[in-house]
């Protein structure tokens, strides 16, 4: 499949706006109504591997590209730098099948659990969050952590 492109995601009103805001969304009504979107329309997602609980990467979702993946089954990203739709491995072979796609709680994030193949960062690592772990301060230890 390869990654066509669109000038702009279609943005709604305002941040959480109604599914009568996005008119051409070409999700279930019942879905689009829940989507909390930001201000351009889109929609923070995170690809979780679906055996093990890895966080893999966060990527961007329009409806559009929200549609894409549920019906295609490969995860489909809106490029907030190039302004265009992009398939996860179409160019790298890194892809990402989707096992399952849920909303959260108050339906502005979605988690995209699927089975990565090779490395999902666009760095060659396995996960977007590999390389760059920040430093915590050191925690007092209370009491009861202190208990055998």
């Amino acid at each position: 499949m390869s990654s066509a492109s669109s000038p702009t995601p279609k943005a709604p009103a305002g941040p959480g706006s109604p599914a009568a805001s996005v008119p051409d969304s070409p999700l279930d009504p019942a879905i689009a109504a829940r989507l909390k979107r930001n201000a351009d329309g889109l929609l923070p997602a995170i690809a979780q591997q679906h055996d093990t609980g890895e966080v893999l990467m966060l990527g961007w979702m329009d409806d559009e590209a929200l549609h894409r993946t549920l019906t295609t089954g490969r995860c489909t990203y809106w490029s907030r730098s190039r302004g265009e739709y992009w398939v996860k491995g179409d160019t790298s072979g890194h892809v990402q099948h989707v096992k399952s796609v849920a909303l959260d709680c108050d339906g502005d994030t979605l988690l995209v659990r699927v089975d990565q193949v090779g490395a999902a960062c666009h760095t060659g690592d396995r996960t977007c969050f590999d390389a760059d772990r920040l430093p915590l301060a050191e925690q007092p230890r209370t009491e009861e952590a202190t208990r055998p």
